[in-house]
């Protein structure tokens, strides 16, 4: 159970300071598994969102989710170690990992899904085709900044 209050300050940015944030997150990612962004497969994708409370409130501050996500080229039987660098980087980062899977042969494959338990962040990173791996970042709720918090 949380602490936290549905009218706690959340934290400011900027939709496209929060895309940048996101892509250095997912750049960073693909570094570490030594993949490479290759234009045509790479689809780089930045999904925003309304914020959704606990109990199912929506506010009109222009508060936002986003997901970012980007594939990136690396052969099949380099994922695992792929996979286990970035978890042993997201740790020491102080992320908690939720999930870790490493599996050549079978779905799914080569996961890891990390939570940061205090800036809230969610990142992922998993096997999704022979060659390629997709990195996830999902930003906590964000409130732009200037905006009055809308309080419930």
């Amino acid at each position: 159970m949380s602490d936290e209050s549905a009218n706690d300050p959340l934290p400011r940015m900027s939709k496209e300071k929060a895309e940048e944030w996101a892509k250095h997150w997912t750049d960073s990612m693909v570094s570490t598994a030594r993949a490479r962004l290759d234009p045509e497969t790479a689809r780089p994708s930045a999904d925003f969102t309304d914020c959704v409370g606990r109990n199912g409130e929506t506010a009109d501050d222009g508060r936002f989710d986003l997901s970012y996500s980007v594939r990136g080229t690396l052969p099949r039987a380099d994922h695992a170690a792929a996979v286990t660098a970035i978890k042993d980087t997201l740790k020491k980062k102080g992320f908690e990992i939720q999930t870790f899977v490493v599996n050549e042969d079978e779905e799914p494959a080569n996961v890891v899904d990390a939570r940061h338990p205090e800036d809230r962040q969610f990142v992922s990173v998993g096997s999704v085709d022979k060659n390629l791996l997709v990195f996830v970042v999902n930003t906590p709720c964000l409130l732009p900044p200037g905006v009055d918090q809308q309080q419930f």
